[in-house]
């Protein structure tokens, strides 16, 4: 019985360690151009700050031209909702994006 339980367990290490080694094996080298999540890491918080404000202000702008086209995204349980905001994504010139 104890032996059972010792070679489950070195059997169970070489697993990890092995598992381990694989992994480490298909990871990207850092000499690699930086991707937007690397990019996202090294901004500071005064740019993180000012990319999350440019962000709100595009939103907030194009929701704007959707309400002046005549959508109104506060009504509750429009049955009209996806055609009234699609309608509305046409007469602003503004791309459907992801509602289609």
């Amino acid at each position: 019985m104890r032996t059972k339980l010792a070679s489950i367990a070195v059997s169970f290490f070489l697993g990890v360690a092995g598992a381990s080694a694989a992994s480490l094996s298909y990871a990207q080298d850092t000499g690699s151009t930086a991707t937007g999540a690397t990019q996202a890491a090294s901004m500071t918080k005064a740019e993180k700050k000012a990319a999350r404000k440019h962000a709100r202000d595009k939103k907030n702008a194009e929701l704007k031209k959707l309400e002046d086209a005549g959508y109104n995204p506060g009504r509750a349980n429009d049955p009209n909702y996806p055609q009234d905001l699609q309608n509305a994504q046409k007469k602003a010139g503004i791309g459907a994006g992801a509602s289609q």
